[in-house]
């Protein structure tokens, strides 16, 4: 990570340094060359201001002093003088830009590559008051030449400037990935490492991750061996009871009651795998499930009625307070069902002989609650953060004697997530337990 963070930052700065030494030559080329044409200008202005032009140049002025091109042209545009070439080769220049700029405007400028000697020269020219041209051209190398020749320089520049920026890069790429090497081997610590602030959210990001992973796994590893525990309970009653029938071990008159023992066993395996089941399902849903308009009211209606045996068996009654428009939400049915069965359950399994349980479906502003309450035997108050929790037990012997799993209200928690609902609890020993679920 940290060899491609400094390849990276050096790259990009010795690409913004080429970028800039090429900005900056153009640049200082485009002045050089508006520097030539105003030296040019000064030139004429000089000769302008000197009588007798063309005598003057003639006999007194030496151009290759400032490697100047001096040319006189008149009206017709004959040259009369020219520095540099024979006159009597030279083609009549009435049409080059700078003479018909000059010859209607009184001055012209033009940069170009000569006809007469080959090479990129600045021009000059300006109209004298007896009506004839005077032209000053210099040759300046094109920028091309310019750069080749600062070629050199500019190599130096670039290679040192990459090996700063190399080194500068490569210590700050250090210090960038230190942090995060520290957390790396600290992931255990509580908190995160002193950093950069600009960088300190994804730290605690990853730490906070890495926290809630730990603890996931955790709690798979905690269920994993809860279930081998639950499994094994049920599953070894069954072996037994069947291994005395098999060999013969078991009286005639026990037979029967050993087989309703293995029954009895098999259905709590049953209801055992189908909780689990049902939770690791519930653990991928993710909020990913078919929803439909239900009536709360409905299903609390039928599963008062599905449980209504066996709160006799129990002798507990049940009832049910109707919400009168139905109470309907969005939501899974079959999820729901889940959720009002083991809530029902619960508080009958957990009741007293004579005990009672009150169902309801209420609204209460935005919100439509259902409520499930009753006087039984009621939970610890330090006891009711945990009894969510998968495989808890408040009375692990009532439990197992009533053929509770320890999931169903594990259950309740996933499902009430999944429909972004809140549980709320309320509970007070031997006076009874309160749980709301507000969708």
């Amino acid at each position: 990570m940290k060899r491609k963070i400094y390849i990276r930052m050096t790259l990009v700065s010795v690409i913004m340094m080429l970028f800039t030494m090429s900005v900056t030559v153009f640049t200082f080329y485009n002045l050089f060359s508006e520097q030539v044409m105003e030296d040019l200008k000064t030139h004429v202005h000089i000769l302008n201001t000197t009588e007798a032009v063309l005598q003057y140049v003639e006999k007194d002025f030496d151009p290759k002093i400032d490697n100047l091109r001096i040319t006189v042209i008149d009206t017709k545009g004959d040259v009369l003088y020219d520095s540099n070439a024979d006159i009597g080769t030279m083609d009549n220049h009435v049409n080059r830009p700078e003479i018909k700029e000059a010859l209607e405007h009184g001055h012209g400028e033009a940069t170009r590559k000569s006809d007469t000697l080959d090479k990129t020269t600045y021009y000059y020219a300006e109209k004298l008051e007896n009506g004839q041209i005077l032209r000053v051209a210099k040759e300046v190398v094109s920028v091309w030449q310019f750069i080749f020749k600062i070629l050199p320089i500019l190599i130096m520049e670039l290679l040192l400037v990459a090996i700063i920026c190399f080194i500068v890069s490569k210590l700050l790429a250090k210090r960038l990935v230190e942090p995060i090497e520290q957390l790396a081997q600290n992931m255990d610590e509580e908190e995160v490492t002193e950093t950069y602030e600009e960088i300190k959210p994804f730290l605690n990001k990853i730490h906070s991750q890495h926290k809630a992973l730990k603890k996931s796994a955790n709690m798979r590893q905690d269920f994993t061996a809860n279930v081998s525990h639950e499994l094994k309970t049920p599953l070894a009653s069954i072996s037994g009871y069947a291994e005395l029938i098999e060999t013969g071990m078991a009286k005639e008159e026990d037979i029967c009651r050993f087989a309703g023992e293995i029954h009895k066993s098999s259905l709590r395996l049953l209801s055992l795998i189908n909780d689990i089941i049902e939770l690791s399902e519930l653990d991928v849903m993710n909020g990913q499930m078919s929803k439909t308009k239900v009536s709360l009211t409905d299903e609390a209606v039928n599963c008062v009625e599905i449980l209504q045996m066996n709160a006799e068996k129990h002798n507990v009654n049940i009832s049910l307070d109707k919400c009168e428009d139905g109470c309907v939400i969005d939501a899974n049915q079959d999820m729901i069902q889940e959720i009002i069965y083991n809530l029902c359950d619960n508080a009958i399994r957990y009741n007293k002989p004579e005990g009672n349980v009150w169902v309801s479906v209420f609204r209460e502003k935005d919100n439509i609650i259902l409520q499930v309450r009753d006087n039984g035997i009621g939970i610890p108050e330090k006891e009711q953060q945990h009894i969510f929790e998968r495989f808890y037990r408040v009375d692990k012997a009532r439990s197992k004697k009533t053929g509770g799993t320890g999931l169903g209200l594990a259950i309740v928690k996933h499902i009430a997530e999944q429909h972004n609902a809140e549980i709320k609890i309320e509970s007070y020993i031997n006076e009874g337990t309160t749980i709301s679920v507000i969708f």
